[in-house]
């Protein structure tokens, strides 16, 4: 049996001084006898290289002097990005502390850590190894975990068991601290009742101590650490502030022990209290890691979809084998009720196919002998022959969970104003705790007078415990009520629930700050062509206008556009052959961009050399071909069917008119009728001639057109409506449309077949049609409404509780409770954001 391919790392790396072949055989010998370097591809034309390596045994210093020692250099200045699994983060100032420290790295240009992933992503210049990233987050108090799978093991199963163990962790700590404070608990119980303590008042504090000490330092380690290590390096977490608040608690009890022995005055102890403000804390880290955990179910659901095991053809047989052995160009049998193990063209059968996992869509998809299907989708009745065409990392379902996880770990712009407040969150508590605990002693008379009207409805009030142990407990209230976890969480979450959501939808969200600027678009630019349309032409007439039968002119202009990759001239050569006309190649073929195309072509009757011209009535201009009143009547006619008409010349004078239709998209009309619904106003932008266009503008209801632009004139009209003011949204097809994609605020690329790595959308579309549009917008709206709601709750919780806790009217422990809820809240409000049907009404 084969053993499991190693997930290696892709690196791309700048070589200067290579001139020639040997170079570049002396590069990749170089590079390739390095222990751990797998994969060695290098570009002379670029002067780059392509690794696939083992990260953790080669190090940049080991390709480093593999360059020079086959006589050339790298270019350090290549920019890289890595993304960082980081343990132990539960607030937006541990955020900002992994930030700072991983930001003084020298080299890293940009960190984007996200709270609810646990991850960092960083882009860096240099030769920075995992080793300097992993002391830059110790530093600032956390773990960085170093991803290895076990042998048979697959990365969801990797994940799954991560996240399993790191749950029952946090539910380890929250038993073992309740099994230390139920007994405070019940031991305060009697001394606040009845004013009895048992084994007396010396031996009550004591055992308050003992126990609370217990709970804060075993169970509550891992916080003080955390709060320990923070603090050390000028980056207070949410974790200082329950360290001090638990410490500042236990030490009013030693107080009160060293009176018994009159080593000190007399104190009210909250040394009980400490021990359930770990407690507290450590149920509602719980709490949160499991609904954390929740909120990724939609990513965990993508990454346990791949299918384990293959039935291949090997030498004639069927064997199985793991998915993880598969290489391109293996037969997979794939039988009626199995998954398809990976992507692939279906070589012999016919089935249907259920690919809701890409596309949201519940009916099943035809496959015959040609077909691409795609991995993890399940082949529903009839069995199946598939070539395997991409494998491992390639794949669409792996391609998904990239796209997810990047966008997962970008950041949506409203974030910037919380991370700025939170960037000083935790040393502004530590000084408002501070302020409060010298206002209390200042002014002992006017927060005395608070006490005692706030005690006649609060129970927990006690104004007798005297002046001192009052302003420490509005102390304590303030450091453990403050809470960044909250503000920390409102948007990865939402986005996670939000990114994750879509890709069960066939949306897939590349860049969260498309989700904030979808909702101002007020324009919404959809290509034509493939967006519309189907994208598929096809000859609808073939209109003769010359003594040339037709069947030679059409066989001409075949020909002609045998030398054409153009949709429009491959429909013509698909008709001739349908006819069995017999085609030749052409000679001298020039393509004029957007209007046509010329050639020389030698006729099968006669064997002479043809010259054909085949476009557009500026082609036909342009090349001094008259077109009389009758000819530009057929012409008018046709386009105004919203049919592309092609005029046909041989020899200068006009043979005739080749028309061609792209049928539109069944639910184009509907899905523009619902961006009207939405606010926003459909702009129809094409190649076409403005009375084609018109047409097929008709027929969706679309009023504004731009016809007649060539391909690279998009982005300038793009940017012409961007200057009236208009916030728009391109929709096009992430190849041709690709500059005017990445000119609009927001670029809907529609994803190719299996291909959905489109880098110039910020959204895309596995299944090409409209109605996938309005999902999208329908997410986009819906995920940055609850990013808001959650940025609105941790605002409203911090401003209406710390002044409450200022002024001694909120008991620590319900303090703590409040704050665990808070967090908890924001998780849950963004995992109710999956209830939320995205799909159009008239899809349902």
């Amino acid at each position: 049996m084969k053993q499991q391919t190693k997930e290696l790392e892709k690196k791309n790396l700048q070589i200067d001084g290579m001139h020639c072949a040997s170079c570049v055989a002396a590069v990749e010998k170089s590079l390739s006898g390095i222990e751990g370097v797998e994969e060695v591809s290098v570009n002379l034309a670029t002067e780059t290289v392509s690794l696939a390596l083992d990260n953790q045994k080669v190090t940049e210093e080991d390709l480093r002097k593999a360059v020079e020692a086959a006589g050339y250099s790298l270019v350090r200045d290549q920019l890289q990005t890595r993304t960082l699994k980081i343990e132990g983060m539960h607030c937006a100032s541990c955020v900002n502390s992994v930030d700072q420290m991983l930001e003084q790295l020298e080299g890293v240009q940009e960190v984007s850590v996200n709270l609810a992933t646990e991850t960092a992503s960083v882009k860096y210049r240099g030769n920075l190894t995992l080793d300097d990233f992993e002391e830059a987050v110790s530093k600032a108090g956390y773990s960085l975990l170093r991803e290895e799978s076990k042998a048979g093991e697959s990365k969801a199963e990797a994940k799954q068991q991560r996240e399993q163990a790191k749950l029952e962790k946090a539910k380890s700590r929250m038993w073992w601290s309740w099994a230390l404070t139920i007994p405070i608990m019940l031991w305060m119980i009697p001394e606040m009742i009845w004013s009895y303590a048992f084994l007396g008042e010396t031996g009550f504090q004591l055992g308050m101590i003992l126990l609370s000490g217990a709970a804060i330092f075993v169970p509550g380690k891992e916080t003080m650490v955390s709060a320990w290590r923070s603090a050390q390096n000028g980056t207070p977490n949410m974790d200082v502030l329950i360290g001090m608040g638990a410490l500042a608690a236990l030490s009013t009890g030693i107080v009160a022990l060293l009176h018994q022995f009159g080593l000190a005055p007399p104190f009210h102890s909250f040394a009980g209290i400490a021990g359930m403000i770990m407690a507290f804390h450590l149920t509602g880290r719980y709490i949160e890691t499991k609904a954390k955990g929740q909120a990724s179910d939609a990513i965990q659901k993508l990454m346990t979809l791949e299918a384990k095991e293959a039935t291949v053809e090997r030498d004639g047989e069927e064997v199985q084998i793991a998915v993880q052995d598969l290489q391109p160009g293996d037969v997979m049998v794939v039988r009626p009720g199995e998954k398809i193990p990976t992507d692939g063209e279906v070589i012999e059968g016919e089935s249907s196919v259920d690919e809701s996992i890409a596309t949201g869509e519940s009916m099943p998809v035809q496959k015959e002998e040609g077909d691409e299907v795609i991995g993890a989708t399940l082949n529903k009745n009839g069995l199946l022959k598939v070539k395997a065409t991409k494998v491992g990392k390639d794949t669409f379902l792996n391609q998904v969970i990239k796209l997810v996880e990047e966008a997962q770990g970008s950041k949506v712009p409203i974030q910037e104003f919380a991370d700025r407040i939170t960037g000083i969150f935790v040393p502004v508590v530590l000084g408002v705790a501070f302020a409060t605990l010298g206002l209390w002693l200042l002014f002992p008379g006017f927060f005395g007078d608070i006490a005692i009207w706030a005690s006649d409805f609060l129970p927990w009030i006690n104004p007798n415990m005297g002046e001192v142990a009052l302003a420490f407990y509005a102390a304590i209230a303030v450091l453990v009520i403050a809470c960044p976890c909250a503000l920390g969480l409102a948007t990865p979450t939402a986005l996670m629930v939000g990114s994750g959501m879509g890709a069960e939808n066939g949306v897939l969200i590349r860049n969260g700050e498309a989700i904030q600027v979808m909702k101002d678009v007020d324009a919404i630019v959809l290509d034509k062509t493939g967006t519309i349309t189907e994208g598929q032409p096809a000859v609808t007439d073939v209109v003769s206008l010359s003594k040339i039968p037709e069947d030679q002119w059409m066989a001409l202009a075949a020909s002609a556009e045998k030398g054409s990759e153009h949709p429009l001239g491959r429909a013509v050569v698909e008709y001739a052959e349908r006819k069995n006309d017999q085609l030749t190649n052409p000679n001298k073929f020039e393509a004029v961009t957007g209007k046509g195309v010329r050639a020389e072509v030698r006729s099968q009757e006669s064997g002479d050399r043809r010259q054909v011209l085949i476009g557009t009535r500026n082609l036909f201009e342009e090349s001094s071909v008259a077109i009389n009143d009758s000819v530009e009547k057929q012409l008018s006619n046709l386009e105004k069917q919203a049919k592309t008409a092609m005029l046909v010349a041989v020899d200068g004078q006009v043979a005739g008119i080749i028309a061609v239709a792209d049928p539109i998209k069944e639910d184009s009309k509907k899905a523009i009728t619902k961006f009207k619904e939405f606010g926003l106003t459909p702009v129809m932008i094409t190649g076409d001639n403005e009375r084609t266009a018109r047409a097929v503008a008709d027929q969706v209801g679309i009023d504004e057109v731009i016809a007649g632009v060539l391909p690279d004139q998009k982005s300038a009209e793009i940017k012409r409506l961007q200057e009236q003011d208009k916030v728009v949204a391109m929709v096009g097809d992430g190849i041709n449309d690709a500059p005017a994609l990445t000119q609009a605020q927001v670029g809907i690329a529609i994803g190719t077949g299996t291909d959905v790595a489109i880098e110039s959308g910020d959204i895309i579309l596995v299944k090409g049609d409209l109605s996938a549009v309005v999902k999208s917008i329908r997410l986009s709206r819906a995920t940055f409404t609850k990013i808001k709601q959650n940025l609105f709750w941790a605002f409203f919780y911090n401003v209406v509780m710390i002044p409450l806790a200022i002024l001694g009217m909120l008991h620590p422990l319900l303090a703590e409770a409040a704050m665990a809820f808070s967090s908890v809240n924001v998780i849950a409000n963004s995992r109710r954001l999956s209830q939320k049907n995205i799909q159009p009404e008239y899809e349902k």
